[in-house]
């Protein structure tokens, strides 16, 4: 490697590890919201639901309570292609359709084993497409759910800036 392309690259990653604190430190649940976003009122009320069925609430909070919908719906808009915001859709549209031939009801307002019940149907369908959203929609919500705030600060304990430094403690006086 030559001496111009060494100094370029390192002056590109320390630029760049200065910058990812401020970056990080700005990022709150607020901030993930979509700018226009692609799913209508009743696919992302649905969509809630099924990460709060994935993710139930318990003596911790649930998916719904965290956010996790809100984290499907930016990852699905900032960083797939178009055609899979599609087939989010169709599955959300899919889901609900199956809540309504086989419960005579909405998703949202179904039972918790109705609920299952659905999921598990879309998890075993013989039709692509549908285990397709489906394998899309439990990957993001387990993601969603693992990395959120609540989880990452509860149970991994994670430190944005790992090693604090304790200038104030008092050092052990040695014994001569």
């Amino acid at each position: 490697m030559k001496r111009r392309e060494a100094v370029r690259s390192i002056a590109l990653t320390t630029g760049g590890l200065l910058a990812l604190p401020a970056w990080a430190n700005r990022w709150r649940p607020g901030s993930a919201q979509t700018v226009a976003p692609f799913l209508g009122a009743s696919q992302e009320e649905v969509l809630a639901e099924m990460v709060e069925t994935l993710i139930p609430a318990t003596e911790i909070p649930g998916a719904k309570t965290l956010g996790v919908h809100q984290f499907v719906q930016k990852m699905v808009a900032d960083c797939y292609e178009p055609a899979v915001r599609e087939t989010l859709k169709a599955g959300l549209n899919t889901t609900d359709a199956i809540a309504q031939e086989d419960f005579g009801r909405a998703f949202p307002t179904c039972t918790t084993d109705q609920r299952l019940a659905i999921l598990q149907k879309l998890e075993s369908s013989p039709d692509a497409a549908r285990k397709d959203f489906y394998s899309l929609f439990k990957l993001l919500a387990i993601q969603g759910y693992t990395t959120s705030e609540y989880v990452m600060t509860n149970f991994y304990k994670y430190k944005m800036i790992p090693g604090h430094f304790y200038g104030c403690v008092p050092a052990p006086v040695a014994n001569r």
